[in-house]
């Protein structure tokens, strides 16, 4: 995170409803967050994310300007690396899905409590997939279909894991940390990392939220 501690993290408010995306602010500054910048309009959020250096953008499904999943895009591009939270007042399945697809770590209904929003924030930014209750079972059962669909062709063929990365992923599709990883297989904290990279090289995908639907998807954490 931006200032190296649960305490500091540094938050883009993206809604277009002033009164609320001030609350919202508000609420991540007495947490003792720090809100880098607000914006009403998304494509302005893609724009100043490079220089207001987000740890995690809270934003609304529904604006304006651009759809949440093109504004979704656009950030990711602009700071690789940042994670999204999307807070939105519709659970419907679409929307939902796009916002995955798109790259969201997390999504959040603008009816959870208070407590329940900031810590969504935390878990956010230390790279958890956080949803509000019901929906996570609507995100797994998609990933699922999804497995069950070809596999879309990777090079020559298939991505090959050795076993030792097959049972690193299996850990990481349980939650388990690196440092609960590497004690449970007799490996150093390097050599998981190592093996979670080279899974990640292979499978073509960016980070450890996307590994872990990667191996829920198969089945792995079963």
């Amino acid at each position: 995170m931006g200032d190296g501690d649960t305490g500091g993290i540094r938050v883009m408010v993206v809604d277009d409803h002033p009164m609320w995306r001030d609350g919202v602010a508000r609420d991540l500054t007495e947490a003792g967050h720090h809100v880098v910048a607000t914006t009403g309009e998304g494509r302005q959020a893609v724009r100043i994310a490079p220089a207001a250096r987000p740890d995690v953008v809270v934003l609304d499904l529904h604006l304006p300007d651009a759809a949440g999943a093109e504004v979704i895009h656009g950030l990711r591009a602009a700071l690789p690396g940042v994670r999204v939270l999307m807070l939105s007042a519709s659970g419907e399945e679409a929307d939902v899905l796009a916002a995955v697809k798109a790259g969201a770590t997390g999504y959040l209904l603008k009816s959870a409590a208070a407590a329940e929003f900031l810590d969504a924030v935390a878990r956010t930014a230390r790279g958890e997939a956080v949803f509000t209750p019901g929906l996570a079972g609507l995100v797994l059962g998609e990933y699922r279909r999804l497995a069950a669909e070809p596999a879309r062709p990777v090079g020559e063929g298939a991505p090959r894991l050795t076993d030792r990365e097959t049972e690193v992923l299996r850990l990481v599709a349980k939650g388990l940390s690196y440092k609960q990883i590497a004690t449970r297989l007799g490996l150093s904290h390097r050599t998981v990392q190592n093996h979670v990279q080279n899974t990640l090289g292979k499978l073509h995908l960016h980070n450890r939220v996307e590994l872990t639907r990667y191996a829920i998807a198969r089945g792995l954490d079963d």
